[in-house]
């Protein structure tokens, strides 16, 4: 998928791997709509890209906000032909342990935001590329979701995180056939122990031990990295219903 002058919609767009993301897509030609509940991030990073961008508020569980990022970024040249979503959120509690069982409400909201919120940005980014004139490839469009490494290998305390995101990776092969008779190719990034700001609040000594875990390299992942894999996933056509693992080789441990 050609990226240049092609609309693009990042959902979570206002930090971490979906601002880098939006800002290599940026970069790369296309005309970037960042979807995120945070405005005052969203809004500093439309400005500082400039031309080509536009902040839309945005919560991924919702159907009508979500639509209007996504007609917002249809305004580009060549339509809506990339979808990028990295909204989500994380918690820690065990299964059951000495304050009683997992929290029930807790679990139903991160599989709302991470899974359903994944779904909501796919099947309305998706339908809206169905819309498109095929390039010259066939290809109307390209829908990257946002997974992780703990949907293969959730570590104690991590039901509900890894459930949802296990779910964001069940969901890839048949949302990618459902698609593929219309051209849009649907994969999914895994990414590993990244440098983000959920990170950011850790010790710098906690920050080194979870980078010294990583095989190699040796470090945290940077957001430009995850970014730069989101452009290659747009412009290699033969990737689809693939979960990619972006994670220096790295296998979680228990905890």
């Amino acid at each position: 998928m050609e990226i240049d002058g092609a609309g693009a919609l990042v959902a979570g767009g206002a930090s971490g791997l979906g601002a880098a993301t939006a800002r290599a897509l940026h970069e790369a030609g296309a005309r970037v709509v960042i979807a995120d509940v945070d405005a005052e991030r969203g809004e500093a990073i439309a400005a500082e890209l400039g031309k080509r961008a536009s902040f839309m508020e945005a919560n991924v569980t919702e159907p009508g906000p979500v639509q209007a990022a996504v007609d917002a970024a249809l305004e580009a040249n060549r339509g809506l032909r990339v979808s990028v979503c990295c909204a989500g959120i994380g918690w820690a509690q065990r299964t059951a342990g000495k304050q009683g069982p997992h929290d029930l409400e807790i679990f139903h909201n991160v599989i709302k935001v991470n899974l359903l919120g994944t779904f909501n940005v796919l099947r309305l980014a998706a339908a809206a590329m169905l819309a498109n004139e095929p390039d010259e490839g066939g290809e109307r469009g390209v829908c990257i979701n946002t997974a992780s490494i703990a949907a293969f290998d959730g570590q104690i305390g991590q039901a509900a995180y890894s459930a949802s995101k296990g779910g964001i990776v069940g969901l890839t092969l048949p949302a990618a056939r459902d698609l593929a008779g219309r051209g849009v190719r649907v994969v999914t990034i895994a990414p590993g122990t990244f440098d983000t700001p959920l990170l950011a609040a850790l010790p710098a000594e906690q920050r080194q031990r979870l980078g010294d875990q990583i095989p190699f390299p040796s470090r945290l992942g940077r957001p430009e990295e995850f970014a730069a894999l989101a452009r290659h996933v747009v412009e290699n056509r033969m990737l689809n219903g693939e979960t990619v693992r972006l994670d220096g080789a790295l296998r979680m441990p228990p905890r």
